[in-house]
């Protein structure tokens, strides 16, 4: 199993995939994308910066875009603290879970259900912004994220289909720091309840340890964690976002 700061760094390697703004240094890593949807916006870590410093420096970098603060073991001690004492507001609480991919139990994908790579950025985005809560104005700017994404590793788009060709599922792969981190594991809402999302899941897994990956990791919604730990993941941290 990774060691959680590994984990952390292919998280950060990730959200860094989207940035067209300053990134800045590993004391305060921030990420741009200018799509309206806070979470693809951000600052990723604080490290021996004070709050109120970095909360300055974050607001020029981002200035104009809905973004959260990441705050989780990369970060100094007391950081979240810090910035609700400055008026920010904790969003929501994720755990940071991690399994090995050869403990993963076995998971059959629903009748009907075609899952696979895809190169078709717009059905793709489409659907998983209509999960994830990404405004209509704002899928034009995902799709052109999606097709310029840059970053240390591999990124793979999973779609699952139903016979009409039709997105119902999606889950991206990310392949860095000898690890897959999974991310916008979706359902349509009305497909919902045919563990279409665990199937996605365990392809995701079979692709990412055909490519050499060993350990997976994800930062859980509430909605979600229970069929990840069904899965066979564990938390092994903890994410406070925060927004102004």
């Amino acid at each position: 199993m990774e060691p959680l700061g590994t984990v952390l760094a292919a998280h950060r390697a990730y959200l860094l995939g989207w940035n067209i703004g300053v990134a800045g240094g590993s004391d305060l890593p921030t990420y741009r994308s200018d799509v309206p949807h806070a979470p693809l916006n951000g600052v990723l870590r604080v490290a021996e910066r004070t709050p109120q410093d970095a909360l300055a420096e974050a607001r020029k970098r981002l200035h104009g875009v809905p973004r959260v603060w990441w705050v989780g073991p990369d970060s100094d001690p007391g950081t979240a603290d810090g910035l609700i004492s400055l008026g920010a507001v904790e969003v929501t609480r994720m755990p940071i879970m991690t399994m090995g991919i050869g403990e993963a139990a076995d998971v059959p994908t629903p009748a009907g259900v075609h899952i696979a790579e895809t190169t078709d950025l717009a059905a793709f985005v489409q659907a998983y912004a209509r999960v994830s809560g990404i405004p209509a104005d704002g899928v034009a700017a995902t799709i052109e994220r999606e097709k310029a994404f840059t970053g240390d590793g591999t990124v793979l788009r999973l779609a699952g289909r139903l016979d009409d060709g039709q997105v119902v599922g999606t889950a991206v792969a990310w392949i860095s720091h000898g690890l897959v981190t999974l991310y916008f594991v979706g359902t349509q809402p009305e497909q919902r309840r045919r563990g279409i999302g665990a199937a996605m899941t365990a392809v995701a897994l079979d692709l990412a340890s055909e490519r050499g990956a060993r350990t997976a990791a994800l930062t859980s919604s509430a909605i979600g964690e229970s069929v990840y730990r069904s899965l066979g993941f564990r938390p092994v941290g903890e994410f406070r976002l925060l927004t102004f």
